[in-house]
């Protein structure tokens, strides 16, 4: 007791005394009061800010009782504060708390909240009086919405130096759309993303990137202290140079991937260091004026991914300080500007890729001697190699690209020179001989690729001191030999694909030791011996493709497991093609994974030791989603010599989406156990000895889209729900055991039962004759009550049919299509009772949809077809939704008509309407005819993506390929020759096929073809 009153006594002497120290301070130095006192409402401001988080964790050390100079992301000058930096807190608030709060601080010069999960929309500010000293915010990647010109709401905005508002999105009008739909109709103004033309006098400062902006490019009026401008990623067109003339202090300039269209513009300044102008459609020749005073100080230039043409301007040779040029992906054509590259003293990286040069790579490009990389991939060079290439001692090149071209002759053991190499690419031409052993000196390297070559002899096993390689592909040769145990001293290797050679010998069990490995590839060998358990120990193997060899000998149960403990893809984001098996004969195999980088997809080559049809061709990137958790995705041992049962072991491989044991020697049943292979989408068990019944429980595999279990020892019946009621005939034949759909139908009495049926038989016979008096009696009595409920049904009908006619007279204004319904009848809709289908639309009469679209009028039309027209409608309760009256299916009976309703309302994708009901009237005959795909063709003719929502796209521009494969479906669908319509089981199984092809990784999956 007495401790804590003399601790009190203490404590109340120091405030006491430094309350008196502080009055002395204050009388003496007033200024000082001020600012003292300035600097507690500021930290007032700063306490009332974060109390109004609903998550304050971020902000823990805002106290009263701290200084607030000291808190996080807090700084002070002059006894105030004047700069706020919490990027990458996570806030979770709302603009309003942030205009409110921070933007009014008086002293303030920076804000900066990138990435703080910041939302709401910007009007606020227009309410807030900013700090007149306030000269930079940040507010990128956060969720803002609001027009862009309420920005102007700063105020004073003339002090404003530094804005930027990457990620920001502007909020949508309102806008129509079909229930559950994703397809959104703006209604009214259709340019809702304008970017307000005004002047930034003292503006230094500007990103605006990855927005959403769709108007013409702004004039941005007196930019004159503008150093920096990004808008990136938008939509703006029209005309550059008038609207930046005034912008002569620009050093930062990013134009990339808009809608920019003419010559390249013409940029005032001399000051200009980076210009990015890629992902446009600028036309034409390099300008003049590039190569002029603009190039002076010019350090990157990126004009990549435009339709250029001719020739590369010897003129742009003095562009001296020039470190990086970018002209990938254009029209140029002509021999390499090596000459002017070579007067570009300061060059270190050069991307001539995806253009029209041709002729030869000279040696004197090794003269560049900064050059640190070189990309001349997809061209039309020729000739041998350089033997000088890297001549020089002092070389710095890390990265040479020379894929898809049409070079000769052997590969250059003087590579070996080029000691800081890092990326290797020779693939896809014409070079033969053998791989260098010279190559094993390159202690940096990380990819070696040289697939699609004629090169022969064995694999170097001097490759093994490149301890630092990553990649080793080398597929599609004439390699020889055995694969050298020794590459397990790479501990790096993450990718080793060596298929489509001749190579022999056995897989080396040390490659277990790879604990970076994911993708391992020797299909299409002469590769024998069993299957090393080890690999079991490759802890990030996602891809184990062994088809096509003499393996023999058991699969091994430790093989797995490593399921359900991989990390992370380790996959660094590569491209690649995926060619799937397009089931022929001579075509064996699942598929083939082949890095792709900078290689024209039209120019892919069929390999004479590769007889697959290359049509069935998907793209991406490699970029595995899973995490700690991740099994293979693709494991494929097909076409060897196997034995033995399947591992039960396998079904913990939650993640594959590919397993093809087909043509081996395997036997015993079919595992229960692989009903945990929950993500596999096609499963190939065929030409085996498998014997026994299919497992009922392979029916929980929802994502399978293809299997064949044909030509084994199967017996029973075949499961008769889904997905197996969806799969043709031929993936379960020769199994003499099998029946049930799609193969012939079971037996309905088995011996076993027979005896049960015999000894029942005489009390059938017994009750037989009261059963027939019984069953007459009810008979008549059913057709008296039928004739009765007959004859009212027919007054009823009479009466609702006057009644329809009058409401189609007086509503009907749209002309000879809508006047000419007569209706014999018209019934209350059926109904779907189905959990798949969202409130049902059940007593929905005809009559009701009169009502809807008023009498089927012209001005509710919104699409017309072969199977009918389509009208909007507004139900009695509210919901908008898409009414299709139908043509031509009077001769369908209703139960085959419900039957397909049903099977349409199962049917549940994010890009396609649901279907929420429907009715049948009696009599369809009457229906007009036009051309349901009519619109969509004429979009074919021309560009088919316009026929997307916008905002799909926008959200995720990867997805296009695949709408493109449900558009595929549904035109054939709407085919006008009807014998070529698929069933509604074939679409089921198409969009199976769709759902199958994207299990390569999330990122991707892009198929050939597409449209109508």
């Amino acid at each position: 007791m007495m401790t804590l009153k003399t601790k009190a006594s203490s404590n109340t002497l120091v405030i006491f005394f430094s309350f008196f120290l502080l009055l002395i301070f204050l009388s003496i130095h007033p200024s000082s009061a001020a600012a003292l006192s300035g600097l507690y409402r500021d930290s007032q401001q700063l306490l009332t800010f974060k109390s109004s988080l609903t998550n304050p964790n971020p902000l823990q050390d805002w106290l009263a009782t701290n200084f607030p100079c000291n808190f996080t992301g807090v700084s002070c000058k002059n006894s105030r504060i004047s700069s706020i930096d919490l990027s990458y807190k996570i806030l979770d608030t709302d603009f309003a708390a942030v205009s409110s709060y921070l933007f009014s601080l008086q002293n303030l010069e920076s804000l900066s909240l990138k990435g703080s999960n910041i939302t709401g929309s910007v009007a606020s500010v227009a309410k807030t009086r900013c700090s007149s000293t306030l000269a930079a915010v940040d507010l990128a990647e956060n969720g803002l919405t609001g027009p862009i010109s309420d920005l102007s709401g700063f105020s004073p905005s003339e002090s404003i130096r530094c804005l930027l508002q990457q990620d920001f999105r502007e909020q949508r009008r309102p806008v129509a759309f079909l229930r559950r739909s994703p397809v959104l109709v703006p209604e009214g103004q259709q340019n809702l993303r304008r970017f307000p033309a005004s002047d930034f006098k003292v503006l230094e400062y500007l990103d605006l990137s990855c927005n959403n902006f769709t108007n013409v490019f702004p004039s941005f009026g007196d930019c004159s202290a503008l150093q920096h401008l990004d808008l990136s990623s938008n939509k703006f067109s029209g005309d550059v140079s008038a609207s930046l003339s005034s912008c002569k202090s620009l050093t930062f300039l990013n134009l990339t991937n808009n809608q920019l269209s003419g010559e390249v513009p013409v940029i005032s300044g001399e000051n200009m260091q980076y210009l990015y102008l890629s992902g446009n459609d600028f036309r034409g020749k390099i300008p003049g004026h590039l190569s002029g005073s603009l190039c002076s100080r010019l350090v990157e230039l990126n004009l990549s991914s435009n339709n250029l043409s001719g020739s590369v301007p010897e003129s742009l040779g003095s562009c001296s300080a020039l470190e990086s040029l970018d002209l990938s992906n254009n029209n140029f054509s002509g021999e390499l500007p090596i000459n002017t590259l070579l007067r570009m003293v300061s060059l270190k990286n050069v991307s001539l890729a995806f253009n029209n040069f041709v002729g030869s790579l000279p040696d004197s490009f090794s003269n560049i001697t900064n050059l640190e990389a070189l990309d001349v991939s997809s061209n039309r060079l020729s000739g041998f190699i350089p033997f000088g290439v890297c001549q020089n001692p002092s070389n710095k090149l890390k990265l040479l690209y020379l894929q898809n071209n049409m070079f000769t002759g052997p590969v250059p053991d003087t590579l070996s020179n080029c000691s800081q190499l890092v990326s290797l690419d020779l693939s896809f031409n014409y070079l033969t001989g053998t791989i260098p052993a010279s190559l094993g000196s390159l202690s940096k390297l990380h990819d070696l690729m040289m697939w699609l070559n004629g090169l022969h002899g064995e694999i170097p096993l001097e490759l093994m001191y490149v301890v630092s390689l990553e990649n080793l592909i080398l597929d599609f040769n004439e390699l020889s030999g055995t694969i050298p145990a020794s590459l397990s001293n790479c501990t790096n290797l993450n990718w080793i694909s060596l298929s489509n050679n001749k190579l022999t010998g056995e897989i080396p069990a040390s490659f277990g030791r790879l604990a970076n490995l994911a993708i391992l590839k020797l299909g299409n060998n002469s590769i024998s011996g069993s299957i090393p358990p080890e690999l079991g120990d490759c802890w990030s193997l996602i891809w184990l493709d062994l088809n096509t060899n003499l393996l023999n000998g058991t699969i091994p149960p430790a093989l797995f497991k490593q399921s359900g403990n991989i990390a992370l893809g380790l996959l660094t984001g590569k491209r690649y093609i995926y060619i799937k098996n397009d089931g022929s004969e001579q075509c064996h195999g699942a598929g083939n994974l082949l890095e792709f980088g900078g290689i024209r997809e039209e120019q892919f080559r069929i390999s004479t030791r590769h007889p697959c049809n290359f049509t069935r061709v998907y793209k991406g990137i490699t970029q595995p989603t899973f995490n700690h958790n991740g099994s293979m995705i693709l494991l494929d041992l097909s076409h060897n010599l196997l034995d033995g049962s399947i591992p039960k072991e396998l079904g913990s491989m939650y993640y594959l989406s590919v397993l093809n044991l087909g043509h081996n020697d395997l036997s015993g049943p079919i595992p229960q156990e692989l009903q945990g292979l929950k993500m596999v989408g096609i499963l190939d068990l065929s030409y085996n000895r498998l014997n026994g019944s299919i497992p009922q429980s392979l029916t929980s595999l929802t994502l399978l889209g293809e299997i064949d279990l044909s030509n084994n020892n199967l017996d029973g019946t075949i499961p008769q729900s889904a997905p197996f009621d969806t799969f043709p005939d031929y993936r379960f034949l020769n199994n003499s055991g099998l029946c049930g759909y799609p193969l012939q139908a079971c037996s309905t009495h088995s011996s076993s039962s027979s005896n049960s049926q015999h000894q029942m038989s005489h009390r059938r016979q017994a009750s037989l004759a009261g059963s027939v008096a019984m069953g007459l009696l009810f008979s008549l009595f059913c057709i008296f009550g039928l004739i009765i409920v007959a004859i009212e049904t027919r007054k009823r009908r009479k009466k609702k049919e006057a009644a329809l006619e009058a409401y189609i007279e007086n509503h009907s204004h749209s002309g000879t299509a809508n006047s000419a319904w007569k209706l014999t009848g018209a019934r209350e809709a059926l109904s779907i009772n189905l959990a798949t289908f969202e409130k049902p639309l059940r007593k929905l009469t005809f009559a009701d949809l009169l009502e809807a679209t008023n009498g089927f009028h012209n001005d509710s039309l919104i699409g017309s077809g072969g199977f009918g027209d389509v009208y909007r409608a507004q139900l009695k309760d509210g919901s908008i939704v898409a009414i299709k009256k139908l043509i031509h299916i009077s001769g369908q009976g209703d139960r085959e008509f419900t039957a397909e309703m049903e099977t349409i309302g199962k049917i549940k994708q994010q890009y396609l309407v649901p279907l929420l009901g429907y009715c049948k009237p009696i009599d369809s005959a009457d229906f007009g005819d036009n051309n349901l795909v009519g619109w969509v063709k004429q979009h074919a003719r021309m560009r088919i993506s316009d026929v997307f929502d916008p905002e799909i796209m926008r959200e995720d521009p990867s997805l296009e390929i695949e709408l493109l494969q449900h558009l595929k479906v549904a035109c054939a669908c709407l085919d006008d020759r009807h014998w070529r319509r698929p069933t509604m089981i074939q679409v089921m199984a198409m969009f199976k096929e769709i759902q199958a092809g994207s299990w390569l990784d999330s990122y991707v999956n892009h198929p050939h073809g597409g449209g109508c």
